[in-house]
């Protein structure tokens, strides 16, 4: 590992600190692209427009139409808690702005796979709905839209992923990421398209006189289901991502909250009213997608929908036990991945380039996981497949992969399926997160194209891993107010949480719970305590750490101690 200091624009930090922001606030912003305190302005007036993010304007005519005719709308899910939140929002928002019919239909993962697909367009048809959106989904469906429209289905498409070489043929789209789009946030989540869509039908709405500015329905009661679906998605924190995520948060903090996430914070040990991005990124997220792995993601948007606190409970209670299930799984999983990829190479020699791993026995709804804990272990791109429980689908395997910085994924993906034609039979993602399906005849091919595009793509200073960090803590702010002041912050993907290195001595170390170091450290001259989660080899007397601020609470006393990210010795 190969610890880096970020470069921190001194003129940026300057001009932020002579703001009024505080002076290690000042130098992280800087660090992080900022210049001026006007780009940290969370206010709801400065989110982009609903008028730049193409099809907003369509789809608000066409859904308002809708709701003048009092038809049938059916909102097409997904079955992560980006899927699960834009569903909610799409639900709670269409009913707040007079829909009287809206009811949503989720796929199963292991029976309908990803998508819109032509039996879900059946099954909706089938449901009596006119009108069938589609949330996180949909822009890869040219079947399933297809099918629809022949169907007599009105169909929109809101979505986030990046499209194939075909759009499907719907009435609207609207994602920022398709040809002639210009809207500036193209990692909004598709939850935020969602929100959007709602934003540009209560325009509409207020044109045609059916509310005015001091009646229309207050949409930003769903800013708390926008901040948890953009942080559990991942999506790269952006100006305005920050902005939906920062104003969810104020309103958590404030109680304003819906019972099924109140109660999803109280099962998961966490206080609302300190709430976190980490909270929704660690605690609640994975409550949410667990539903989805495992069971049926339905459990978790009706947690989310229910304003019954009773119903709520049971729900958050429900979706925590098929977590712990979910955790028990991945732990075994990921010791079988582990296994497999060590039996792959000699312990003294680097790992291959790209990592792909399959076992009979592995769960398809876990992949992702094991992935993305083989990519963080190894920094190498990582696939993991399992075998598909679909019925009629057996020969196929299911596969989930994660990348590093500097391999794009899907595009991988793209590379291979030309290289190596019919080995595919599906796939899609972004840059960092992909999946595919592929015959299982066809898994040691696969293996070998994905290896060559990462011999290609990949030199050794990309397959080094690099933390990056904010250089060394000023020991004025090693202090348990400053970690309150740090947590309160928007920090996630592409606004890196604030972590710090700079060589301490070790004063003692033991292990904790077989798994965890537990170190006792010297910061500039004075002791603080230090734990690095996951990790049992000892350290030197002295070595150069990557850490993250923290408070322990033990007695009523809090004291400030370090999370360590990583070392370079």
């Amino acid at each position: 590992m190969k610890i880096v200091t970020r470069d921190i624009p001194p003129r940026a930090a300057w001009a932020l600190e002579q703001a009024g922001v505080h002076p290690l606030l000042a130098r992280l912003y800087a660090a992080r692209g900022v210049h001026s305190k006007d780009e940290l302005d969370d206010a709801l007036a400065r989110l982009l427009p609903p008028a730049t993010l193409k099809g907003t304007a369509q789809a608000a005519v066409l859904l308002a139409d809708a709701i003048g005719k009092n038809q049938k709308l059916c909102i097409v899910a997904d079955y992560d808690c980006d899927g699960a939140t834009a569903c909610a929002v799409g639900v709670r928002g269409l009913r707040m702005l007079g829909a009287q019919q809206v009811n949503y239909l989720v796929p199963d993962r292991v029976v309908d796979g990803y998508g819109l697909t032509p039996p879900i367009s059946r099954r909706v048809k089938d449901s009596g709905a006119d009108v069938l959106i589609t949330v996180d989904n949909g822009i890869a469906s040219v079947e399933g839209v297809a099918l629809a429209r022949e169907l007599g289905l009105q169909v929109l498409v809101t979505d986030h992923h990046l499209p194939g070489p075909a759009l499907p043929d719907a009435e609207v789209i609207v994602n920022p990421n398709q040809p002639g789009c210009s809207f500036e946030s193209k990692s909004i989540a598709g939850v935020g398209v969602m929100f959007y869509v709602l934003l540009a039908l209560r325009a509409e709405l207020r044109q045609r006189g059916v509310f005015t500015a001091e009646n229309q329905p207050k949409l930003d009661t769903l800013l708390p289901l926008v901040a948890l679906g953009t942080v559990a998605d991942v999506v790269r924190l952006d100006p305005n991502n920050r902005r939906l995520v920062a104003q969810g948060l104020r309103r958590v903090r404030a109680g304003s909250l819906p019972p099924g996430l109140a109660a999803l914070f109280d099962v998961a040990g966490r206080k609302a009213a300190v709430a976190t991005t980490f909270d929704f990124g660690f605690a609640l997220g994975p409550r949410i997608n667990a539903a989805g792995r495992l069971a049926d993601m339905t459990l978790g948007i009706e947690c989310l929908l229910t304003d019954d606190p009773a119903r709520g409970a049971e729900l958050a209670q429900t979706l925590d036990g098929i977590n712990r299930e979910r955790r028990e799984i991945e732990g075994e999983m990921r010791e079988q991945a582990m296994d497999i990829v060590e039996s792959l190479y000699d312990p003294e020699e680097e790992p291959p380039p790209a990592i792909c791993v399959f076992d009979p026995d592995f769960h398809e709804g876990v992949v992702g996981i094991v992935a993305s804990r083989l990519k963080d272990k190894l920094h190498r791109p990582s696939f993991v497949f399992a075998a598909s429980q679909a019925p009629g689908k057996e020969h196929e395997l299911k596969g989930s992969g994660r990348s590093i910085p500097g391999f794009h994924l899907r595009d991988a993906l793209d590379l291979v399926a030309k290289r190596y034609p019919g080995v595919l039979l599906r796939f899609g993602g972004h840059a960092m997160a992909a999946g595919c399906t592929i015959a299982e005849e066809h898994l040691d091919r696969f293996e070998q194209g994905l290896a060559e595009v990462a011999q290609e793509w990949l030199d050794a200073a990309t397959l080094t891993r690099r933390l990056e960090t904010d250089g060394a803590l000023p020991v004025e702010y090693r202090r348990a107010d400053m970690v309150d002041t740090l947590q309160r912050e928007v920090w996630g993907q592409g606004f890196a949480p604030p972590t710090f290195s700079e060589e301490v001595e070790v004063l003692s170390q033991r292990l904790v719970g077989e798994k965890h170091l537990a170190l006792k450290l010297k910061h500039q001259g004075q002791p603080v305590d230090g734990i690095w989660f996951g990790h049992t080899d000892p350290l030197p007397s002295r070595v150069l750490l990557a850490f993250r601020l923290d408070a322990d609470e033990w007695q009523g006393l809090r004291r400030v101690r370090f999370l360590v990210e990583g070392a370079e010795v």
